[in-house]
């Protein structure tokens, strides 16, 4: 099996529970995208600990959780938190386009839009299970197991990302 390459931009990204749809986007653009909800954290503390643990930037809806920039207890800058306020995925999309994030979709995909995992190409007589097409190419991730491919939903994505890119 063989892993695509980073993609993204290199930066690593904890969206709040605000934000759970517009993970999916940031994951399929190749960047690692943490979701609060996906690791059970909702308070702004623990959010804050989680993106400075992790060196990841905080996206939010939240002004007084994004606001926080002061230096952690041990005397380390967080690496940073970008504030949303729009609510629709699309707006939200040009806030990021606006803030300087790439958002053109990795293309192999390398980030599972279900748990961020990391997505690898299946060996060639690796079994399939019924719901994926006979096509190829086709990803798996090494995480969670779910399997992808480029079908409508891509194609959709693809659309809606060059709309927001051009607009």
């Amino acid at each position: 099996m063989t892993r695509p390459p980073e993609s993204g931009d290199g930066r690593r990204l904890l969206l709040d529970a605000m934000l759970g749809k517009l993970a999916t986007y940031l994951r399929m653009c190749g960047y690692d995208t943490a979701y609060a909800l996906d690791r059970g954290i909702e308070g702004d503390e623990e959010l804050r600990a989680a993106a400075s643990e992790e060196n990841r930037i905080l996206l939010t809806r939240d002004r007084s959780l994004a606001d926080h920039t002061a230096a952690e207890p041990n005397g380390e800058t967080p690496p940073g938190s970008v504030l949303l306020v729009e609510r629709e995925v699309t707006d939200q999309l040009r806030e990021l386009r606006d803030a300087g994030f790439d958002l053109s979709l990795s293309d192999p995909p390398a980030r599972c839009g279900r748990c961020n995992g990391r997505l690898e190409t299946p060996a060639s007589d690796a079994s399939r299970p019924e719901y994926v097409p006979d096509q190829d190419p086709v990803w798996r991730c090494r995480d969670c197991g779910q399997w992808f491919w480029k079908g409508s939903h891509w194609a959709d994505v693809e659309a809606r990302l060059a709309d927001v890119r051009t607009g």
